[in-house]
């Protein structure tokens, strides 16, 4: 899949969201829109992507960095327009252009490599992924001559008819000969829409005898775009769906799909149960064989091992936590790392944050925190140490290994254990 390069058309405005964030950077289980259509281009192995942007791109740049290649629509004259801007880049390549929607999420690298692999083996100067909607408001239909041979898109607001009661949509993901789709972009010419439209290239091909085949998406949310705020919850609920799905597939118990919440980007060992009601962000990693929530928050940074429980109304942030830990309920880590079986009481908070900055607590392996204790950073524990219940550790105080430390602030109890 490697022999060809990829355009993502992420200029538009998106006016529907009604909001001050570019369209693609609203984001989906702790990912952006765009970042779900790069991830296609990634693992189909690009030899080069290209993102046209126009609105908002300053923020889209920033945010992607030096991943990609971008390319600016200055005036947003249409798609036929964007992925013209990208000519420059290409005019000596030879091979496959791979056209994507930068606000498709659910496209999934199967059905690209479908799409893909039908091009290759046809030599069409374009191929064109189709699917068919029940409802297909909204998106250009699919015009077949008698023969069923792809005649043309037609954008809806420009079907006739008869037309609009086609249920065949253009997906929003073209394959196209390199050379062949430079040259006739040329052609297009302005819609009574003020824009260049992409999909007119269909019937300027054919009329150079130019041959266009198109591949029919059986996942029908293959073709599914976000204009809207409802239409990014229904992304979002397919791809939960999807990311739970995988952790099960992988040995991970989700006691209840309805209410837990994973983001992209969690890594969960085997025999793992989550819990209902539990909501785990990106970038976190768990080990096997540990038991989280109900009702618990891990934030991004953290590191969970083997064996680790994690109960109800418990929040852990940016912190490790070894083999064996206890953090059952009512408790807060932050910024902290927690050595192999240490017990966290009911309550316990590792005040983090000093209102300028995030400091670190250290809790030894085996040590004992009691209820209601308040750790506040920096600070360290030791090994086998005992912290009384309701003790407050100041800023910059230390507990030696194998002591118990009590009182407001927590002094250390001489002789003790």
């Amino acid at each position: 899949m490697g022999s060809f390069k990829a355009i993502i058309l992420a200029a538009g405005k998106g006016t529907r969201m009604k909001s001050a964030t570019p369209k693609v950077l609203h984001k989906i289980c702790g990912k952006t829109i765009l970042d779900y259509v790069l991830d296609v281009t990634s693992a189909l192995r690009s030899l080069k992507t290209y993102v046209v942007v126009g609105h908002g791109a300053e923020k889209v740049r920033g945010l992607l960095g030096e991943a990609v290649t971008f390319v600016r629509q200055d005036r947003l004259l249409g798609t036929a327009d964007a992925v013209n801007r990208c000519a420059p880049y290409l005019k000596n390549f030879r091979g496959t252009v791979l056209v994507l929607c930068g606000d498709t999420p659910l496209l999934s690298k199967e059905i690209v490599a479908a799409l893909l692999k039908q091009h290759g083996r046809t030599g069409a100067s374009a191929t064109v992924l189709t699917a068919k909607l029940d409802d297909p408001r909204g998106y250009g239909r699919i015009v077949r001559d008698a023969q069923g041979a792809i005649k043309a898109i037609r954008e809806q607001k420009d079907a006739s008819g008869m037309e609009d009661k086609i249920k065949e949509i253009n997906a929003g993901a073209y394959c196209f000969d390199a050379k062949d789709l430079f040259q006739v972009l040329k052609e297009v010419r302005k819609s009574r829409q003020k824009e260049f439209y992409l999909t007119d290239i269909v019937e300027l091909l054919l009329a150079g005898n130019k041959k266009v085949g198109t591949v029919t998406a059986q996942d029908m949310t293959a073709a599914f775009g976000v204009n809207t705020r409802q239409d990014l919850a229904q992304a979002q609920a397919v791809i939960r769906q999807r990311i739970l799905n995988a952790h099960m597939a992988r040995g991970v118990t989700v006691v209840d799909p309805l209410t837990t919440f994973i983001e992209a980007g969690v890594a969960i060992g085997r025999d793992t149960v989550i819990h209902p009601m539990t909501v785990i962000h990106t970038d976190v990693r768990i080990g096997k064989n540990c038991s989280i929530g109900p009702m618990a928050r891990l934030r991004p940074g953290t590191r969970i091992s083997d064996g680790v429980e994690i109960g109800n109304f418990a929040e852990v942030s940016r912190a490790t936590l070894g083999p064996g830990v206890f953090q059952k309920h009512f408790s807060f880590l932050g910024d902290a790392a927690v050595g192999a079986g240490a017990n966290i009481g009911a309550g316990v908070v590792t005040a983090n944050f000093d209102g300028k900055n995030k400091n670190r607590t250290l809790i030894g392996a085996k040590a004992f925190v009691g209820s209601d204790a308040i750790l506040v950073a920096p600070t360290r524990i030791g090994a086998g140490a005992v912290i009384g219940a309701g003790s407050v550790l100041p800023k910059g105080r230390s507990v030696p290994a194998g002591k118990v430390a009590v009182g407001v602030p927590a002094r250390v109890i001489k002789g003790a254990l």
